[in-house]
């Protein structure tokens, strides 16, 4: 009876990384410089792009463990309060006397875009004497950020040799990430992060490139409006974006995550993984806040069954042409 119970409990999923309290300001535009605006509201929110990514697998009826640090400040007792709502199992650690991660976020009433204001105290960054490796364990798919890379680099580190694979939130070129992307199997970035990371500009060129390197599963960066390309190390994928009314963009990179996640812990095949997630990040977008607009499973499907997708980027003979290049060997191709 006991093992029936337990292979009938939701896959686990862990999440090492950051948390912010976000207090989102919407404008009826972006301000000029040297100039006046009325903003329309500013509420705080909780966020931060692991945080956010563990709260929608959660949601979605997942096992999920977020570990991260804040400080001793009401910013710090409001993420505490918001994982205890959220049920989710949260191991913090407390740095006595800091402040925790803050982010004023300005976004544009019209179309939604936003722009990031953020800052955080080098005291609550977490460090792997920080992390205990049974807080992983079992897990079915492990999240982590660029952030703290030592930190990250512990966990992925622990994660890759129980087989637990790994998943890579990038969007900048932090100390120390080319040691974490050694451990990750997903790597899914911003789309300027492989740039940063290889000096290439061209993505169908980039991402073979790190992919390469770092001897990874998949791939692949997030477009916004375009949606998703991804490289497996045979061939191209895109997905595109869903058309929805947009509020707020902030946490779609979040919650795209969260999907994949999601996804991958139910071993479902990658273009499902790809089209949830975009679904999932186009509807995240639809509510002020990182976790605003974290929708249930039926909708998410729905709009994946029913809903108007933007234009892809790329055509196929170019992924196609795109694709060769990259199997080519480096004589071959010069």
């Amino acid at each position: 009876m006991r093992a029936r119970n337990k292979r009938s409990e939701p896959p686990f999923v862990a999440g090492v990384g950051i948390n912010a309290l976000d207090t989102i300001i919407r404008l009826p535009r972006f301000p000029a410089p040297d100039s006046k605006l009325e903003i329309i509201s500013a509420d705080p929110m909780p966020g931060g792009q692991v945080a956010s990514a563990m709260v929608a697998c959660r949601r979605w009826g997942l096992r999920a463990r977020y570990i991260g640090k804040i400080g001793d400040d009401p910013a710090g007792r409001r993420q505490i309060a918001e994982m205890k709502r959220e049920r989710l199992d949260a191991r913090w650690i407390v740095a006595q006397g800091r402040r925790s991660q803050f982010s004023f976020i300005l976004v544009d009433e019209s179309s939604g875009e936003r722009t990031v204001l953020w800052n955080r105290d080098p005291a609550i960054a977490l460090r792997p004497h920080n992390l205990k490796r049974a807080c992983i364990r079992g897990a079915a798919a492990l999240l982590v950020d660029g952030h703290d890379t030592a930190a990250a680099t512990q966990a992925a580190r622990w994660a890759k040799a129980e087989a637990i694979p790994v998943v890579g939130d990038f969007d900048n070129r932090y100390s120390g990430v080319e040691a974490l992307l050694e451990f990750v199997d997903y790597p899914i970035t911003s789309e300027d992060f492989p740039e940063r990371l290889t000096g290439e500009r061209d993505l169908l060129k980039s991402l073979p490139m790190i992919h390469a390197q770092f001897k990874c599963r998949l791939t692949a960066a997030t477009l916004g409006r375009e949606g998703v390309l991804a490289w497996d190390g045979e061939r191209f994928l895109q997905f595109p974006a869903f058309r929805v009314k947009t509020i707020d963009t902030t946490g779609a990179g979040d919650i795209f995550h969260g999907a994949f996640v999601y996804g991958l812990a139910h071993g479902w095949p990658i273009e499902n993984i790809l089209e949830f997630s975009c679904a999932a990040a186009a509807l995240n977008c639809q509510a002020p806040g990182a976790r605003g607009g974290i929708a249930s499973l039926s909708k998410i499907n729905a709009l994946r069954r029913g809903g108007d997708r933007l234009p892809l980027p790329f055509a196929d003979a170019q992924l196609r042409e795109a694709a060769r290049a990259a199997l080519s060997p480096p004589e071959a191709a010069s």
